[in-house]
């Protein structure tokens, strides 16, 4: 692997691709560190070792969150876009229909995620910043809101919080133009790369804590690559085809054997996103009415964010179940989109023994949903991961440091990094195999 480095600094368009990245990377970090005025960042830092919402929002915005930074958003909101529009595009006949345009359809595709992105930035800052001022105090109320005194310094940080997501994702672009890799994912690996050292540091001198979180780390990862770029194999056969006579002999095309690669995790990270967001919902609306004049409401809301708070037993459970059944719907909108069958028939291809149609669209349906039970029960356990660590601390009698030290990496963010770290090694691997270099893989 160290040689695979060596020969890709050794090509100069390489090069400059991972010095592109780096820098683009160092410059989302420094400005990950350029506050927004008005906040208790002790406060802030304090709630976000034991809040869920603020720890998995801290990761999207590559660390920024807890320094409630210009950058503070960073990239969610255009992920939150995209899979919107992922998700309307076989719902509506215009956006499929742009969908099958190619390279121009896609591009109008793009330009409507952007558009929606600023109100979604908009929305979602308002919502955050609204319910750390109201539970936690993070914001004074002169600066935040909507009373006659507030009004300015408040649209004036929203709309920081706008450029600054803007800002991130043009560089997310820059990487992907011009460095390796898919610039949002390294953006987001960059952030999760960059909360290591914290999390070493709150459990340094603590060996036992220390050792059990590098252990189910490494183990988390090792299951990861495994599970992540297992697959199901379907052998697919492609009808021979007369094309002509040369001369005194026939030509003929196709009768070539290859395969379809169902993926045993199609859905990738995204059910995890669902099922937070999903969980986070009611804890976000009850903590609106925690300070309720009305007792019976107030008590009603103060349960509700117990239960959703992301601390109790009741939430990893249902965060579970929620993932399981968001990672069947995720995959089954996936391969609607892709209608392999269609493809397959118009490009004279079959499945041996199963006939073309309507029977191959019900048998890969039926292989996936399998395998997919494989990588459902996977995606809940990274789910509920730091959970059970923390049950079988306790169980021994060891105390943990913190509900944010439970993983050095948290579960969601191991599934994003394992799976950026491989896509690039793949890239720089196919780099380098059309130079006829050593690779990275061997």
């Amino acid at each position: 692997m160290l040689q695979g480095v060596v020969n890709a600094f050794k090509l100069p368009d390489l090069r400059r691709k991972l010095l592109i990245t780096f820098l683009i990377l160092v410059i989302y970090r420094l400005a990950a560190h350029v506050p927004l005025p008005n906040i208790n960042r002790t406060v802030l830092q304090q709630i976000a070792q034991e809040n869920q919402l603020l720890n998995l929002l801290d990761m999207f915005s590559g660390g920024a969150m807890t320094n409630f930074s210009v950058m503070m958003l960073g990239v969610s909101p255009y992920i939150t876009a995209s899979i919107i529009f992922q998700l309307l595009t076989p719902l509506v006949p215009a956006l499929e229909e742009l969908q099958k345009q190619g390279e121009a359809g896609q591009a109008k595709l793009n330009q409507y995620q952007y558009l929606l992105t600023i109100p979604l930035t908009l929305l979602q800052g308002y919502g955050q910043v609204r319910t750390l001022q109201v539970a936690y105090g993070v914001i004074p109320t002169e600066y935040f809101g909507f009373t006659p005194g507030a009004i300015l310094p408040t649209i004036s940080t929203l709309f920081t919080m706008v450029a600054g997501t803007m800002f991130a994702i043009w560089l997310g672009e820059l990487i992907t133009n011009d460095g390796i890799g898919n610039g949002l994912s390294i953006i987001i690996f960059g952030g999760i790369v960059s909360g290591i050292p914290a999390r070493l540091g709150s459990l340094w001198g603590q060996w036992v804590q220390l050792l059990t979180f590098a252990f189910v780390t490494v183990m988390t990862v090792a299951v990861i690559v495994l599970v992540q770029e297992g697959q199901r194999r379907i052998p697919v056969q492609y009808g021979k085809r007369v094309l002509g006579m040369r001369g005194s002999r026939l030509r003929v095309a196709g009768g070539q054997s290859t395969f379809i690669p169902l993926r045993v995790n199609s859905a990738g990270m995204i059910p995890l996103i669902f099922a937070q967001s999903f969980l986070i919902f009611p804890g976000v609306i009850a903590s609106y009415f925690v300070n309720s004049n009305s007792q019976t409401v107030s008590q009603i809301a103060n349960v509700i964010s117990g239960l959703f708070n992301g601390n109790s037993s009741f939430y990893y459970v249902l965060y579970f179940v929620t993932v399981l059944g968001f990672t069947y719907f995720y995959t089954d909108v996936i391969f609607q989109q892709q209608d392999m069958a269609d493809m397959l028939q118009r490009q004279g291809g079959f499945i041996p023994g199963i006939r073309p149609g309507r029977r191959t669209h019900d048998y890969l349906m039926g292989v996936l949903r399998r395998i997919t039970l494989v990588g459902a029960v996977f995606l809940g356990l990274i789910a509920i991961l730091p959970w059970l660590v923390n049950l079988l601390l306790n169980g021994l009698g060891i105390e943990t440091v913190t509900q944010s030290a439970r993983l050095i990496v948290s579960s969601s963010g191991l599934i994003i990094a394992v799976g950026v770290v491989l896509d690039t090694m793949k890239q720089l691997e196919a780099q380098l195999r059309m130079r006829h270099y050593e690779g990275f893989i061997r």
